[in-house]
């Protein structure tokens, strides 16, 4: 399998080039040449494997089909290092919950950060390490995360070898718990950079490095967010899992609403329903922060700026320019190169939005791509955790319950709803007060977190100094 770029590269790289480049040279994100098609009789077969073997065997079966340079002994072992009853709680790993009127939970944080950015950040850091030492390089990885991407990705790469991790995060903008998840580590590869702003000038500060190439290949800079393409095919090995465990046969088809700040996780579903899994609508939620909600409503992707950008109870979706969101917009567009870097090369950084209601393919995005969108506030997703409490007994994160507000909205008759669960409720712990009146369970191991001493740097928004503190702690 060869990989190119969103905008126009064709350079082909292989999957373990591109697992620690990041971003292309272009500026643009990095996709298979092709999906690869599962047909009724690899469906069947995949279903089987995951009945009858496990997550593991699954992550391996779906990822061979888009990595040809480690070889299968090689990567089974690092699925089946990843993917342990051990770190993520159970033997289905991503067990489905039934919760309401054809509208199911897929647990998907139950891994070391209480978040299901661990079901992809797990298999990154086993896979960078593996890289590495196959190298014989060292990394030094740049991130930028609103909440769980941070945490997920430290707790994945700490006493790796050959791995540094510089993690940028809007100052003052996390809970409390995520703050303390990151900034209580004190392994040596971490470094924790508090911006003054909010995520997407962090994001745009990583991005930023990592167009400049010059520095980029000095440094060994790589990525774990989302634009990292090891990590998006990493999550949709779980589309798969909850269809599996939500249909008897290939013959039914599912929904899924996921609660989307970056357009990463949804993404995911995006090239699994790309690939043949048979799904009727990925549904789009969103918070206060309705960028993408926008898009799928009127055909405009308008960026906000850092002062438009709200802060809300479900914080990790408090993003106003989604990165992912050119991969999509790439294959929307007949995957052409030259469109999409005008889009988001270009028309975004002079006016910061396009428009594509007349464009002939808008009418594509339901008809074609399954897509649907809505939004959740503070309210609602008050009534929500509250309601699924007292209905339901199961407290469920501000993440979550703006994807159940907005899967109630959507759901059909006859198809099931998933819900992808995004965290555990301590995560937001005063929400979860405010809307129930007590506090969320809390696994012992986080007893305490955040009373632990903190390590962090504060930093204004300035790529230059981004670029001069990775290259102090380089030398």
């Amino acid at each position: 399998m060869k990989y190119i770029s969103t905008r126009g590269d064709q350079s082909s790289k292989h999957f373990c080039d591109i697992l620690l480049e990041g971003l292309a040279p272009d500026g643009g994100l990095y996709l298979p040449a092709h999906y690869p098609q599962v047909d009724d009789a690899a469906l069947s077969r995949l279903r089987s494997v995951y009945q009858n073997q496990g997550y593991a065997e699954l992550a391996f079966e779906v990822l061979s089909l888009y990595i040809d340079d480690i070889p299968s002994v090689d990567l089974m072992a690092l699925c089946r290092k990843t993917y342990t009853t051990e770190v993520f709680g159970s033997p289905e790993i991503v067990p489905l919950r039934p919760l309401e009127n054809g509208i199911w939970l897929e647990a998907l944080s139950n891994g070391p950060t209480l978040a299901f950015k661990d079901m992809a950040m797990q298999l990154l850091g086993n896979l960078f390490e593996y890289e590495l030492a196959r190298r014989g390089e060292e990394l030094n990885i740049l991130g930028a995360t609103s909440g769980d991407t941070g945490s997920a990705a430290e707790y994945a790469m700490r006493g790796k070898t050959g791995v540094r991790v510089f993690m940028t995060s809007p100052q003052g903008r996390m809970s409390p718990f995520q703050q303390a998840q990151m900034f209580s580590l004190m392994d040596d590869n971490i470094f924790n950079i508090a911006v003054d702003g909010v995520f997407d000038d962090c994001q745009d500060m990583v991005k930023a490095v990592s167009n400049d190439l010059d520095f980029k290949r000095q440094y060994k800079i790589g990525t774990v967010n989302s634009i990292n393409w090891a990590r998006l095919l990493a999550q949709v090995v779980y589309y798969f899992a909850g269809y599996f465990q939500a249909t008897q046969n290939n013959t039914e088809k599912v929904s899924f609403t996921v609660p989307s700040g970056n357009f990463g996780n949804v993404c995911a579903g995006h090239v699994a329903r790309m690939m043949g899994l048979p799904i009727a609508r990925l549904v789009v939620a969103t918070n206060e922060n309705d960028v993408l909600d926008e898009f799928f409503k009127t055909g405009i992707y308008r960026v906000r700026s850092s002062a438009d950008t709200h802060e809300t109870s479900s914080p990790s979706m408090d993003i106003s320019k989604a990165s992912n969101f050119e991969r999509f917009v790439f294959d929307l567009l007949g995957r052409d190169g030259a469109s999409t870097k005008a889009l988001f090369g270009d028309a975004l950084g002079r006016v910061g939005c396009f428009d594509l209601e007349a464009h002939p393919a808008f009418s594509q995005v339901t008809r074609r791509y399954g897509f649907d969108s809505d939004k959740s506030t503070h309210a609602d997703r008050l009534a929500t955790i509250k309601d699924t409490w007292e209905h339901h007994g199961m407290m469920i994160d501000t993440h979550t319950a703006d994807g159940v507000k907005v899967a109630r909205a959507h759901v059909q008759s006859g198809v099931p709803m998933i819900v992808l669960e995004t965290a555990l409720p301590i995560k937001f712990a005063a929400t979860i007060i405010e809307a129930t009146g007590r506090e969320p369970d809390r696994p012992a191991k986080f007893n305490g977190i955040e009373a632990l001493p903190k390590r962090v740097v504060t930093m204004a928004t300035d790529v230059q100094a981004i670029k001069a503190f990775i290259a102090g702690h380089c030398a």
